[in-house]
């Protein structure tokens, strides 16, 4: 299903994407607000990095994770990677060879890392509710983005 970005900068280091349905008289179930916290040029958090780690979480590998969000297992792994960088504590381990089936884990850092950013969505998407539907409303009907356009798993 298309849909349509818009960026608001709230603060230097928080970046909202608002993604609205193709139609402004779509439904609100289609209209869903998402969080992606920058750290400058160094990085980001964001909706991706989040499923990956909540994949990670359920299946306790890093290529089955991946598969599930139709991910290579080298993607999936420079993503853990970069969190692992990015933060003082590591957020994923591995245990390659392990005989049980669940290579990796994610971390006590990792999992409080899940909860606040899913807190955090949550209590942005409450605040915003009334100017989300501003912007619905404000959409052309039948308005479609380009095709090309691809989201990032940030």
């Amino acid at each position: 299903m298309p849909n349509c970005e818009v960026m608001l900068r709230a603060h230097p280091l928080t970046t909202t994407v608002i993604e609205a349905g193709s139609d402004c008289a779509a439904p609100m179930s289609e209209t869903k607000l998402t969080l992606r916290v920058d750290f400058g040029p160094s990085g980001s958090i964001g909706p991706g990095k989040i499923r990956l780690l909540e994949a990670i979480q359920r299946t306790g590998s890093i290529s089955q994770a991946g598969r599930a969000l139709g991910m290579s297992y080298r993607r999936a792994w420079l993503l853990i990677d970069t969190m692992n960088r990015m933060f003082r504590e590591p957020v994923v381990r591995a245990h390659p060879g392990r005989a049980t089936g669940r290579s990796a884990e994610v971390t006590p850092s990792g999992a409080r890392l899940c909860a606040a950013y899913r807190a955090a969505e949550m209590r942005t998407q409450k605040a915003s509710k009334a100017l989300v539907d501003e912007i619905v409303a404000a959409l052309k009907p039948g308005y479609r983005p380009p095709a090309s356009r691809k989201r990032s798993a940030s």
